[in-house]
């Protein structure tokens, strides 16, 4: 799977949003992000370092309202474009495991680049950090995971501090990612018993 084929330029403007979203599965986890909501931005930073992927992101939202509409549908362009760089799933080692812990808390994200999305998603968050309400962290690896077609368990085995375990979550999510989609083998065959995903 040659490196310049891997990566996907993605912009998607409905009422409520307009992203443009550049991803690069084989970059040094370059970013610039500005989605108008700090503490997500910051995330994003995290999830670009830790994967090693190179992302750049920016929407404008109707912040006016929440930022709920601007979370997910970053995680819905996200999504399509981790989709649509990996394609037929041909040469990616598919599943991915990663622990992460940050000072109290511990992490842990589960992939399998499978084709089927779907969400497990366990994790006591209820607040709000700055302008960003935890609650939209589910919302986001829903978004991610059903237009990727990941099947992803995220588990926040325990925290105090909502800054560290929703950090712990994204570099998990990072690094299982990261892990999911290295090229292995020659990268033509797809790790399947059917022979397709």
């Amino acid at each position: 799977m040659p490196k310049n084929i891997r990566q996907k330029l993605i912009t998607r403007k409905t009422n409520e949003t307009d992203i443009t979203l550049e991803l690069n599965l084989d970059g040094s986890g370059t970013h610039s992000i500005n989605t108008g909501i700090g503490f997500f931005d910051h995330m994003l930073e995290l999830f670009a370092c830790h994967s090693g992927f190179d992302l750049k992101v920016k929407c404008m939202g109707d912040l006016k309202i929440d930022g709920h509409h601007s979370v997910e549908d970053i995680g819905i362009v996200l999504g399509r474009a981790l989709s649509d760089i990996v394609a037929d799933k041909k040469g990616i080692a598919r599943y991915g495991c990663s622990y992460v812990p940050m000072d109290e808390s511990l992490a842990r994200s589960t992939i399998d680049f499978s084709g089927r999305a779907f969400l497990v998603f366990k994790a006591d968050l209820s607040g709000k950090l700055g302008d960003f309400d935890l609650e939209l962290v589910e919302e986001f690896f829903r978004a991610v995971a059903a237009n990727a077609g990941l099947t992803l368990h995220i588990e926040l085995y325990y925290g105090t501090n909502n800054h560290h375990k929703v950090e712990a979550i994204f570099k998990a999510f990072a690094r299982s990612l990261r892990t999911a989609v290295t090229v292995v083998g020659d990268g033509t065959k797809v790790l399947s018993s059917k022979g397709v995903l």
